[in-house]
């Protein structure tokens, strides 16, 4: 009686095991990504969003985001020193990446969501979508390039 009953629970152990790492199978969008290229387009123009000044990074799990970009000169240099970090929710529904900003250092932007298109070649992960605020005046399409960072 207890072999059969250790048994059991053995199958049922390693079958609960088996089905948890099925379903933990990361999708490619999942990890840490550093910005090398962003522009925007508003109305009829296009131009560089992107500061080589400054790192970006972003990390995705698969339920939250958060991103970080700081100044390469530690804000020793007062002309170019920043900080700004914001995170939340977001969701991946085959192409479709949403955001939904629930932290972030310009308040007035919390509490949006945002959509963007993804496509991951390789390393690079790009995305692009509008952001739209119209409190702010802000309606413009967006492209983002990322690469992986490898550790």
């Amino acid at each position: 009686m207890k072999s059969a009953l250790l048994l059991l629970l053995t199958a049922t152990l390693l079958t609960s095991c088996g089905e948890k790492a099925d379903k933990q199978t990361p999708s490619p969008i999942v990890g840490t990504w550093q910005l090398i290229s962003a522009t925007a387009t508003e109305k009829d123009s296009t131009f560089s969003t992107f500061n080589p000044q400054t790192k970006m990074i972003k990390i995705i799990t698969p339920t939250h985001f958060a991103f970080f970009n700081h100044d390469l000169t530690q804000g020793k240099d007062s002309t170019t020193a920043a900080f700004t970090a914001g995170g939340g929710a977001c969701s991946l529904a085959d192409s479709v990446y949403s955001e939904h900003l629930q932290y972030f250092n310009l308040r007035e932007w919390e509490g949006h969501k945002f959509q963007f298109v993804v496509k991951i070649q390789n390393d690079t992960l790009t995305q692009s979508g509008v952001e739209k605020l119209e409190e702010l005046g802000i309606d413009r399409v967006i492209v983002e390039k990322y690469v992986r960072v490898k550790e």
